[in-house]
């Protein structure tokens, strides 16, 4: 089992829960709050059924290398949370749950993604020197992106 880590986010949003958690449950969405950097696209043909063990299937490309991503829901309990979990890619764990609660008005996200690499020694440095950066920039690009979308304040830096 490689070393895992993990990142935690919360966010505040002004839409409320049925409307946020509705742009969550279509993964083609994924792709306006992803890094255009990473060149993201959702293969897997519309609509996609969102259940307990739908695979969605990505291509992406990470610091100039394509790749595939294929991830599975492995809990879905609308509209408070799921969680995907990769199946393939680059990651030797990578499990993303996506919490939403109705809160002060609006809706409140929380994103809790437990993460792994493989390759031992390698795979711990390449996380200190460059994909622990790499997921925050990502996620602070989501929260940033989500904001527009939603309303909120913004990102504390």
């Amino acid at each position: 089992m490689p070393v895992t880590y993990e990142l935690i986010r919360d966010q505040w949003v002004e839409k409320p829960l049925p409307e946020v958690f509705e742009f969550f449950s279509d993964a083609h969405n994924l792709e306006q709050i992803t890094p255009s950097w990473l060149r993201f696209e959702v293969l897997t043909a519309r609509p996609i059924e969102m259940k307990r063990g739908a695979h969605i299937d990505y291509r992406l490309k990470l610091h100039g290398f394509p790749m595939r991503w294929l991830s599975q829901i492995t809990q879905w309990e609308p509209p408070m949370m799921f969680e995907d979990v990769q199946l393939q890619g680059p990651y030797a764990l990578w499990r993303h749950s996506h919490w939403f609660e109705s809160y002060n008005g609006g809706t409140k996200l929380i994103d809790h993604v437990e993460y792994g690499l493989p390759l031992g020694v390698l795979g711990r440095f390449a996380h200190a020197v460059l994909v622990k950066r790499n997921v925050r920039q990502i996620f602070d690009y989501r929260y940033d992106k989500i904001r527009k979308l939603f309303g909120g304040p913004p990102r504390k830096t």
